[in-house]
């Protein structure tokens, strides 16, 4: 926006903010979602900027009001600037996509070749039994839109190669593996030292997860599953299986990572750290790696 715009834009939305009192009992200029929905028509711009402008004047999205005190105003506008690939929109990527989606991370770019068939009904946050046979990006996408239609999605209805993995997330800050396989884990995390954006590496078998954080040029799979060998496709998820509650829980860990690193908060696990979550045990430890 040219600067006369964004001064009009400005007041626009000073002019809409309503008054409001949280939880705490402080006072704070707010602008609700409908207002938001009519600023972005009168103006042909996203609900994502809309949402940028009025935190930059002090306004805040009502829909972000809970979330401020954990990542602060500059960290909301941090999220809405960034954007986050998501490869696998199964177990583990339709809990991930749900909770970016909700904490405003402004853009979303959706990868997944496979369609939902009923064995994904019992953990998979995304699939439904009206929705089986649907492809999971595109079901993703009419989700992440339901949920926070300021959120931007490009959805890809297609397989995860070493050859197309780069040209798909050359767009994103950050990039979250949610795959059930050993190749393709592989090649995210290659693709991701090519494109300089860090990796939350996530897997689930039975009550266990896994989580790390890989830096771009500082591999971790090996460390982890010995090296890269095409025969080896699963881990002992197979034997395990996966309950529902796991990838609920473990995608909740990758996203609060990954919600650190764009917000700039502190805490992030630590370069070469694998954390491990029994929830059988009730424990959680870290492994270097």
């Amino acid at each position: 926006m040219v600067n006369g715009e964004n001064i009009n834009l400005k007041k626009a939305i000073i002019e809409t903010a309503s008054e409001e009192t949280n939880p705490a009992g402080d006072s704070y200029r707010c602008l609700d979602l409908s207002a938001t929905k009519r600023l972005a028509r009168s103006f042909n711009l996203t609900g994502r900027i809309i949402e940028i402008a009025a935190l930059e004047a002090g306004i805040i999205p009502e829909r972000y009001q809970r979330s401020l005190g954990t990542v602060g105003v500059n960290g909301q506008i941090s999220l809405l600037k960034s954007t986050a690939g998501v490869l696998g929109a199964g177990g583990l990527g339709g809990f991930a996509l749900e909770l970016l989606a909700r904490m405003g991370l402004g853009r979303l770019v959706v990868v997944d070749g496979d369609n939902f068939s009923e064995s994904n009904l019992n953990r998979q946050l995304v699939a439904t039994e009206e929705n089986l046979g649907e492809a999971k990006a595109e079901a993703a996408k009419k989700r992440i839109i339901q949920i926070n239609s300021g959120v931007e999605v490009e959805a890809f209805n297609c397989l995860a190669e070493k050859d197309n993995l780069v040209q798909l997330f050359s767009s994103c800050d950050i990039i979250l593996d949610c795959l059930d396989n050993l190749p393709s884990r592989f090649a995210l995390e290659k693709a991701c030292t090519e494109l300089g954006v860090p990796m939350v590496h996530g897997a689930i078998a039975g009550f266990l997860g896994q989580v790390a954080v890989i830096k771009p040029g500082r591999p971790v799979l090996t460390k982890l599953y010995g090296q890269e060998n095409s025969q080896t496709r699963h881990g002992v998820e197979t034997q395990l299986g996966n309950p529902a509650v796991t990838p609920a829980m473990l995608a909740s860990w990758q996203v609060g990572e990954a919600l650190k690193i764009l917000a700039g908060l502190e805490g992030v696990l630590p370069e070469a750290t694998l954390l491990i979550i029994d929830m059988q045990s009730g424990e959680s430890y870290r492994v270097e790696l």
